[in-house]
């Protein structure tokens, strides 16, 4: 084997993080923490019949928790579950028929804002040691505006053909509720960071100070 060839071999070794029993046993719980939390009964508040719920506080608190890979894992996992057939999704739906609903842009984006989220939150722990759980709610409510309030308010508009005017005036009313969700993920993310920091916090100070192999 060349140099070269070792070389890329160390590297992509250096930067592989293989998932151990540790990490699968935490994306399963903090998928069951996503679907405990959209079962728990909601308030449907806008006129398309998309309820108030935990779910969000959950996603949040996933990524926030575990990170980019294993937050998009863990919600993916809920995600694909209840498109299975697992009746784990708000008000106790589940199956495909739930793309076709006002719901269906909102569940679409829960990976994606846990994978987001969670990389937020490992750049917030790299670079600040103060006021971090601000950041860590500056971070949650970005991301949840930017995606899960946009893909979800696409959702609406393409499956009731509504108006984006009505879908937005639909879609405004999670505003308030989500900022205290996003209060309380950013605070309880900072408590298990400090109680179990093997969880995200030294993974991502290990890879802060990973030597670069060339």
């Amino acid at each position: 084997m060349s140099n070269t060839d070792t070389a890329v071999k160390n590297t992509l070794n250096t930067g592989r993080r293989r998932w151990n029993a540790t990490d699968l046993g935490l994306i399963a719980v903090f998928a069951a923490l996503v679907a405990g939390a959209a079962l728990v009964p909601g308030l449907a508040v806008n006129g398309f019949g998309v309820p108030i719920t935990f779910q969000t506080l959950a996603v949040m608190l996933t990524g926030l928790v575990l990170g980019p890979g294993r937050g998009f894992a863990a919600v993916g996992l809920y995600v694909l579950l209840g498109l299975a057939g697992l009746p784990i999704f708000s008000q106790g739906r589940s199956g495909l028929g739930i793309l076709a609903g006002p719901s269906a842009g909102y569940i679409i984006a829960f990976p994606i804002a846990a994978g987001v989220v969670g990389w937020l939150a490992t750049v917030v722990i790299r670079r600040t040691t103060k006021a971090r759980a601000l950041w860590l709610f500056l971070s949650a409510t970005v991301t949840s505006v930017v995606f899960v309030h946009s893909l979800g308010l696409a959702g609406i508009a393409l499956n009731t053909k509504a108006t984006l005017e009505q879908a937005f005036l639909s879609d405004v009313v999670f505003y308030p509720g989500d900022i205290i969700k996003n209060i309380l993920a950013a605070v309880i993310a900072v408590a298990l960071h400090r109680a179990f920091p093997d969880i995200l916090v030294r993974r991502v100070r290990r890879s802060a100070t990973q030597p670069a192999k060339a």
